[in-house]
C-alpha cells in the first residue's frame, strides 16, 4: 500500500506496471499470461484474464519469426495470392525484376492497357516492398504510368510477378548489433523503478557497453531523487550503485 495507490502482483511473476493518471493507479500483470488487477483511486478493483500469446508470428501480410537475438519478417504467403490473384502462379520465373536497358515512357506507341487491373497490381506490389526492398525501384519506376498505362508497362508489372515467382521465399534478417542495458532501484525491501531496453548506440566493447549502462542508470537515480524531494523525502545519504 503506498498512499491511495494499491499494487497487485499476479500470474506467477514480477510482469509490467504502468501508472496512469485519472481515476486509475496501477494495472500490473505476469509475464506469461494470468490474472491481472486494476487498482482506482476512488476505490475498488477491477480483474480479468488475460493471455500472453508469446512472440508474434504474423500482422497484416508479414510473417514473423523471431527469438532472442535475431529477427526474420518475409511476406511468402502474400506473394503467393498476389501470383494467383493476377493469374501468375504457374509462370516461368526470371532472374531480374525488369529488362536491363529497357526504356519505360509515358508515350511510347503502345496500346493502352486496363489502368484499374494496372493500378490494382502496382498497388499490391507496393506492399510487397515492405520486406522486399530489391523491387522498390521497378515498382517506383512503374507507378509513374498509373494514370495511363501502355501494354509495355503492364508487361513490365507482371515481369515482377515472374521475377517474385523465384524469390518470393526470401526474407529480412534483422540481427541486433546494440547492446541490451537495464537498471533495478531498490527501496527498503523491493524494487520501485526498473528498465530494461536495447541501447541507442552501438558500443565498440563490452566496457564502453557498461559506461553507457552506467551513465543511464545515474541518470534515473538523479531523477528519482529529485522525485522524492518533491515529495518531501529527501535521501541524506548518497545512493549506491553497482554496475556489472
Amino acid at each position: 500500500m503506498y498512499g491511495s495507490e494499491r499494487w497487485w502482483e499476479c500470474g506467477g511473476g514480477i510482469g509490467d506496471a504502468a501508472a496512469m493518471g485519472g481515476g486509475a493507479a496501477v494495472v500490473r500483470g505476469g509475464s506469461r499470461g494470468g490474472v491481472v488487477g486494476l487498482g482506482l483511486r476512488e476505490g475498488g478493483e477491477v480483474t480479468f484474464e488475460m493471455t500472453d500469446l508469446g512472440f508474434m508470428h504474423y500482422l497484416v501480410g508479414i510473417e514473423v519469426n523471431q527469438n532472442e537475438d535475431k529477427i526474420f519478417i518475409w511476406q511468402k504467403k502474400y506473394a503467393q495470392n498476389l501470383l494467383q490473384k493476377f493469374k501468375m502462379n504457374n509462370c516461368k520465373a526470371v532472374s531480374t525484376p525488369l529488362v536491363h536497358n529497357e526504356k519505360l515512357q509515358k508515350e511510347d506507341g503502345f496500346v493502352e492497357a486496363d489502368a484499374s487491373q494496372y493500378r490494382s497490381l502496382i498497388g499490391s506490389l507496393l506492399y510487397l516492398t515492405t520486406t522486399r526492398p530489391d523491387i522498390m525501384y521497378a515498382i517506383s519506376l512503374l507507378s509513374r504510368f498509373m494514370q495511363k498505362p501502355s501494354q509495355k508497362h503492364h508487361g513490365a508489372a507482371r515481369r515482377i510477378l515472374r521475377y517474385l515467382q523465384d524469390v518470393k521465399d526470401y526474407a529480412i534478417h534483422y540481427k541486433s548489433t546494440e547492446s541490451t542495458s537495464g537498471y533495478a532501484f531498490i527501496l527498503g525491501y523491493g524494487v520501485f523503478s526498473w528498465a530494461s531496453k536495447k541501447q541507442e548506440t552501438v558500443a565498440q566493447s563490452s566496457a564502453k557497453a557498461e559506461y553507457v549502462a552506467a551513465v543511464n542508470t545515474t541518470s534515473q537515480g538523479i531523477w528519482l531523487r529529485k522525485i522524492f524531494e518533491d515529495l518531501k523525502e529527501q535521501q541524506e545519504e548518497p545512493t549506491t550503485m553497482l554496475c556489472d
